[in-house]
């Protein structure tokens, strides 16, 4: 029987850990041949491992998004080999400190800024012709709770995935009457991650779900479709 997404291409970013890892398992078990970039090469060649064995197939692209040119250079090379790219899921982000706004740390904003807002940006800017020489692309963004609801201390996050959510609105919007590419933006709620213990150091990690049931729905959304200006939060 043939695989919902045989014969498609997905790049997730992040896809070192977490549930982006756990994203680009779940989308070449349904058959998408998966690009994956993080940072650290092990890991990325532990989940492309974990794909293999699996019976999928992957490729991995280690890269540091906030690096010039390396947005540039990774679809130059994606370019090379396809002609269209049919799922992109946009999950790599950065936490930073946790601090009140008075405290915010200039530079530490702006890294924060770049790979949570700019980077993004540059990969809608760069794939967008392979987006739209897809038949029905779909770009999944993943974002927080504190993006539309501020917290105290998270000002900085917060405000990040506040722009990143506009601008994953606005391209859908944009997009909406004139191709098949579709946006969604993803609230994975409470999840078991190195970021989320990194924020919640005294949470038993076993009392929030685990990546794979976010995995599980961002595979849903990419096979199934949505309408445009999808927003969604998952709970569980």
């Amino acid at each position: 029987m043939t695989k919902p997404l045989h014969d498609q291409l997905a790049l997730v970013t992040g896809a070192s850990r977490g549930i982006g890892a756990a994203t680009a398992i779940a989308l070449a078990e349904q058959g998408a041949h998966v690009v994956l970039t993080a940072r650290t090469a092990k890991a990325l060649e532990e989940v492309e491992q974990r794909i293999f064995d699996a019976g999928g197939s992957a490729t991995i692209a280690p890269l540091d998004l906030t690096e010039n040119d390396a947005i540039a250079r990774l679809a130059a090379a994606i370019g090379e080999r396809w002609q269209a790219l049919d799922v992109m899921v946009l999950n790599a982000a950065m936490l930073g400190s946790l601090s009140a706004v008075p405290s915010i740390d200039p530079k530490e904003l702006a890294r924060t800024l770049t790979l949570n807002v700019s980077a993004p940006a540059a990969l809608i800017a760069a794939f967008d012709p392979m987006l739209r020489a897809a038949k029905a692309a779909r770009v999944i963004g993943v974002t927080s709770s504190v993006g539309r609801q501020p917290r105290a201390y998270w000002g900085a996050y917060g405000a990040s995935k506040a722009a990143f959510e506009t601008l994953l609105g606005a391209y859908g919007d944009e997009l909406a009457t004139i191709s098949g590419v579709r946006v969604a933006i993803v609230d994975p709620g409470a999840t078991r991650t190195a970021m989320r213990a990194r924020a919640y150091p005294g949470e038993d990690p076993a009392s929030v779900k685990e990546p794979e049931v976010v995995a599980r729905r961002i595979v849903e959304l990419a096979t199934a479709g949505f309408d445009a200006g999808h927003v969604e939060r998952i709970d569980g």
